[in-house]
């Protein structure tokens, strides 16, 4: 049986991967597989900070098992396949009454329970696109059991984990507690060794970016590509005790949220992958954002924030003719590209001038007349144009290759150049 949930959480506080580990408790069945965190579209107006929700499979379980987690003193395990379905009514109540329990009051929670997965395309969309409730509801009759709190947008996301077939995927091993402290160098050390790990620590800004930003019942999060080695990096750390942790399957660091495409096509609230020419030169706007142009046969804006901190100074160093590939989510007011990275193709050839061109009557240096106008000797009245003055080539600080905002910048679906590189 799968189990989906999502919007229990707010802006005020919760954590819908807690409401997942009070289900693993309450619940007395098997974990059938990971426990699953997805994050959905980072671009959605009414999102919930980091817009994830959170899957189950449940029922009496066989195969192999593998310890994940430690919720009040019993460890967790999944196993690698169902040998009987959890019961409906069984579960209905329970399920109920923990969402209740848990959800902020100014959520709109819901929760989805289904015997077979659901189609594919609830998850593309809610990743890539605008979905709907609507959408989601006319899939879910007749196919799925299902309730919602208030409006219920929760519905969306609670199929959306359901729906999400991992092409790519990570782990995060999140723990929870009341007590929070923990030792910087312990986590540097850690993210050292623990070569499988990654976003553990902005070492630029000197951010602990395994610490949750708001208020949460999260303790820190580990993420990584390898499971076992989540659970030896938090063995290297030191800490206050936890009081429960859990591992999650996730489609973290993936990029599933981007889709390419040319600049007449991108609309807003979408993350996007758009190749073009920059046009105009980077410049720095109120707030301290850089914005460029970059144009194919049409052409848009691409930001970078005040918040991507040291990599606005990357983006300053483009110039017009660089042949650039662009990845990030789009906003509407402005409309622009906020970008997450981008790849370098191709440098154009900038040159300087270093000289005035040289009157040959009166072998005097000539004036400009204006920008872009030529120059004239202050003598004769002889002209000469733009190209007769010296130039030099520039040589560029900037080269062809991948460069990715900083960690405390990066977005929970962004993946990073760590593992594009492995890919």
């Amino acid at each position: 049986m799968w189990v989906g949930i999502d919007d229990t959480d707010s802006l005020k506080g919760g954590c819908t991967t807690y409401v997942a580990t009070e289900l693993v408790d309450k619940l007395k069945y098997d974990l059938i597989g990971f426990p699953r965190l997805v994050r959905l579209n980072p671009n959605i107006p009414w999102k919930t900070r980091g817009n994830g929700a959170i899957a189950l499979q449940i029922g009496i379980g066989g195969g192999k098992k593998i310890e994940i987690g430690e919720i009040n003193g019993r460890k967790i395990y999944c196993y690698s396949y169902k040998r009987k379905e959890a019961n409906l009514e069984e579960i209905v109540s329970i399920i109920d009454e923990v969402v209740s329990k848990n959800a902020m009051k100014d959520a709109d929670p819901a929760f989805v329970i289904c015997q077979k997965k659901l189609p594919y395309w609830i998850y593309k969309k809610a990743v890539k696109e605008i979905l709907s409730k609507e959408e989601v509801e006319k899939e879910l009759q007749e196919k799925a059991f299902y309730k919602y709190y208030r409006k219920g947008r929760g519905m969306i996301g609670a199929a959306a984990a359901i729906a999400w077939k991992p092409r790519d995927r990570t782990y995060e091993l999140i723990t929870y507690g009341s007590e929070k402290w923990i030792d910087k160098e312990s986590v540097i050390k850690m993210d050292k060794s623990c070569k499988s790990t990654f976003n553990n620590y902005d070492y630029e800004n000197d951010y602990l970016a395994i610490l949750p930003k708001a208020n949460s019942p999260v303790f820190y999060g580990i993420r990584g590509e390898n499971f076992e080695e989540l659970k030896k990096a938090k063995e290297m750390l030191v800490t206050a005790k936890e009081e429960r942790w859990l591992i999650f399957e996730t489609n973290q660091a993936t990029d599933e949220h981007l889709q390419k495409k040319k600049i007449k096509d991108v609309k807003p609230y979408e993350s996007v992958i758009v190749k073009g020419i920059v046009k105009k030169e980077p410049h720095v706007i109120k707030g301290g954002h850089v914005v460029f142009s970059i144009y194919d046969e049409n052409e848009i804006d691409c930001t970078a924030y005040e918040p991507t901190k040291q990599f606005r100074n990357i983006i300053k160093q483009l110039r017009k003719g660089d042949e650039v590939i662009v990845y990030g989510g789009v906003r509407e007011k402005p409309f622009t590209i906020n970008i997450e990275k981008i790849e370098v193709k191709r440098l154009a050839e900038v040159y300087e001038k270093v000289e005035n061109p040289v009157c040959r009557k009166c072998g005097k240096h000539m004036k400009s007349i204006g920008k872009g106008k030529g120059y004239r000797c202050p003598i004769c009245g002889t002209k000469a144009d733009e190209k007769d003055a010296k130039y030099v080539k520039v040589e560029r600080d900037i080269k062809p290759g991948f460069y990715e905002v900083p960690v405390i910048a990066m977005r929970h679906l962004t993946k990073p150049l760590k593992r594009i590189k492995k890919l």
